[in-house]
């Protein structure tokens, strides 16, 4: 069972997201809060699995509260919700730790997606605007370890989304491979997790841009 937390400052939004999440026999909505300080102290309480979490509330807004949980032990999956109407949300988000985007405009299909891929943690949840968005940004010179070819591959297949199992596939490896290769590349730029690997990628240019 994968367990819920909703942070939001509008109570529907809330209510229409729990009834989605209801109705799937494998999620339980554990909580609700509606600030991001709220959210902070329910979360140490409840210890949720994936948090949902809107960006702009009251006292202490979503980034925020992404960047206290996240420095925890045992941190949740925080999947923040989303209208684009400011791309720097985007951007810190990501580097507060989020595990991905969902757009409040998603279907009910693909918010029960998302909550379920973030709890795997084994892909990204980055819908086109966000993968165009960070795609189309300059990048640094990446100065740290060299990424071999095959690393390279690994990466941007991790980047586009796919499981290790998707990768496996894909470039006809064994799955115990992959995750070595995610291992290294995850040290290799100091990244916190895969998502943050691909973060520190973009930034650096070590991805393809312009798409």
């Amino acid at each position: 069972m994968i367990s819920v937390l909703l942070v939001d400052d509008e109570p529907l939004i809330r209510q229409g997201i729990r009834m989605i999440l209801a109705a799937e026999p494998d999620l339980d909505v554990v909580g609700e809060a509606g600030d991001g300080a709220e959210a902070v102290e329910v979360a140490a309480r409840l210890r949720p699995d994936v948090i949902l979490m809107d960006v702009r509330m009251p006292r202490v807004d979503g980034l925020r509260a992404t960047e206290l949980l996240l420095r925890k032990d045992d941190p949740p999956k925080v999947l923040v919700l989303t209208t684009f109407g400011h791309d720097d949300y985007v951007e810190a988000a990501l580097r507060a730790g989020a595990s991905g985007f969902l757009l409040k405009r998603s279907t009910a299909e693909q918010v029960v997606n998302a909550v379920r891929t973030v709890a795997d943690g084994q892909s990204l949840v980055f819908p086109d605007q966000v993968r165009a968005l960070l795609t189309t940004r300059p990048g640094s010179t990446w100065h740290g370890p060299r990424l071999t070819d095959r690393e390279l591959e690994v990466l941007a297949l991790v980047a586009e989304g796919l499981t290790n199992a998707e990768i496996a596939s894909h470039l006809v490896l064994g799955v115990e491979t992959v995750r070595t290769h995610v291992a290294h590349l995850i040290g290799k730029l100091s990244a916190r997790d895969r998502t943050n690997a691909v973060v520190v990628a973009w930034t650096h240019g070590l991805l393809p841009r312009g798409g």
